[in-house]
This record gives C-alpha cells, sequence and structure tokens, in this order.
C-alpha cells in the first residue's frame, strides 16, 4: 500500500497552487478536503482544513520546493 505524509496544510488556492508545483517536477500527490467532503456531508469545518500528502518515496524530491513555496507566501 502507498503511503502519504502531510507536507501542508491551507486554503484551498495555496494548497492547489503548490500541488501544481509538485506535480512539475512529477511528484505524487493527493489533496484532501475536508472543507468540501464536509459540505457534502451536511456539516461543515472551520480553519485550513484543505490538506496535501506527498507519496513518502517523493518526501526528499519535494523538500526543497515545498520550502521555497513556505517561503514565497510568507512575504
Amino acid at each position: 500500500m502507498e503511503e502519504y505524509i502531510k507536507v501542508f496544510t491551507g486554503s484551498g488556492i495555496l494548497v492547489n497552487r503548490l500541488n501544481h508545483l509538485l506535480k512539475d517536477q512529477d511528484i505524487t500527490t493527493m489533496v484532501k478536503d475536508e472543507k468540501e467532503s464536509g459540505r457534502l456531508a451536511g456539516f461543515g469545518t472551520t480553519g485550513p482544513s484543505v490538506e496535501l500528502l506527498v507519496l513518502h518515496t517523493d518526501i526528499e524530491k519535494s523538500s526543497e520546493i515545498i520550502e521555497n513555496f513556505r517561503e514565497e507566501i510568507s512575504k
């Protein structure tokens, strides 16, 4: 079974941008949107509930991209 590791949590816009950057480098990702899942089920969540996960074998390859992205959004 493939194991994923959570690398970022934030708004859907930020997660989608980072997801795009990682996929451009052929890094396997998965997005978990708890807010949308809750809405569809009839209840909601608050806060940054969109998570980006990276396949554990790609974690080293993705670390520099994630760090650069964090620096970019903190400006």
